[in-house]
């Protein structure tokens, strides 16, 4: 399993795009979150919207669905077809009606499930969404009273998408279920009020570090390499293999 984020900035970075990610497993690939940038990051690396074979949806923000509305239409109207787009089962009314209904809908076209293979997702649950790729949502914390979800891929691999800090969690998925790898949103500063920021994760034991790459982080980031202890950053538009390697 590989991963390649299509920007790993925060929703209001410029020098780094949306926090979107590629996950490459068996020859067919995952498209984690759709922000307003990623369809342009696609098209930057030489990847077809058609090349994608199923989306994952972790929250409804802009910049993990902004771009949905352009992938719709593509695949309605370009490529004929109807890709699987998977979500929490208690986000799929919102998506359609609170994002992207006021620009899709039209004559004969009135709901989520004319432009997209919808496939809701239970909460705790392991569900295969391409062959050898397992996805377990974790409701999380972000925004007060709204569903958030984090990412389990494979037992191993923890995506947070956005999340704010929650030691407990990271430990109990570390220590007792076997993550090796976890990929944590970043606030480069304080206070961290919808994500972790780095002072917070800061605090976390070295061996929860270790495993940690940083993402979602602001455009100042150059200003913080060396100054995150045992963890490092992600880097936009490289290829990782998983387990990671360095």
């Amino acid at each position: 399993m590989d991963i390649q984020m299509l920007g790993t900035g925060s929703a209001f970075a410029k020098t780094f795009f949306n926090n979107n990610a590629l996950i490459y497993s068996g020859g067919r690939i995952l498209l984690i979150d759709c922000g307003h940038t990623a369809p342009k990051m696609l098209y930057r690396l030489g990847i077809s919207p058609d090349d994608i074979d199923a989306i994952l949806i972790s929250h409804i923000h802009a910049d993990h669905v902004g771009g949905l509305e352009e992938l719709a239409f593509k695949y309605k109207f370009t490529y004929k077809t109807r890709k699987p787009l998977y979500i929490a089962e208690t986000l799929v009314e919102s998506l359609w009606q609170h994002s992207l209904r006021g620009g899709l809908e039209q004559e004969h076209y009135d709901s989520l499930q004319h432009f997209f293979d919808v496939r809701p997702l239970p909460e705790g649950t392991r569900v295969e969404l391409l062959s050898g790729l397992r996805a377990e949502l974790l409701r999380t914390d972000h925004i007060p009273n709204k569903y958030s979800y984090s990412i389990l891929l494979n037992d191993s691999f923890f995506y947070t998408a956005d999340m704010k800090f929650n030691p407990e969690l990271l430990a109990k998925l570390v220590r007792e279920r076997g993550v090796t790898t976890i990929f944590h949103d970043c606030q480069l500063h304080e206070p961290g009020t919808v994500h972790a920021c780095l002072p917070q994760l800061l605090t976390l034991p070295d061996d929860i570090q270790e495993r940690i790459r940083l993402m979602h982080y602001g455009d100042d980031q150059p200003d913080f390499i060396g100054k995150t202890g045992k963890m490092t950053f992600v880097d936009q538009h490289k290829r990782y293999t998983l387990p990671f390697s360095g």
